[in-house]
């Protein structure tokens, strides 16, 4: 799930590869805004098919927060 995540992050959102790691903060870390958090969410939902809830937006805070959602909420 990181991988894929990471990957998303890369081709998608152009952040450095070098910079991704689970315990990078979205915003402080990789510098990503709020309109590139929607887009990478609405990347995830599709790339997963999942319904990521508004309210579960606020936990996202390191790369980890995203991969640990996805593994409790994608279905195999």
């Amino acid at each position: 799930m990181f991988e894929t995540l990471k990957q998303l992050l890369i081709d998608e959102l152009r952040v450095n590869e070098a910079d991704i790691k689970p315990e990078a903060e979205l915003v402080n870390d990789l510098g990503i805004n709020s309109l590139e958090l929607a887009d990478l969410i609405l990347l995830c939902e599709e790339k997963f098919n999942v319904v990521i809830d508004d309210e579960d937006l606020h936990g996202f805070t390191t790369v980890n927060d995203v991969v640990e959602y996805l593994n409790t909420h994608v279905k195999a």
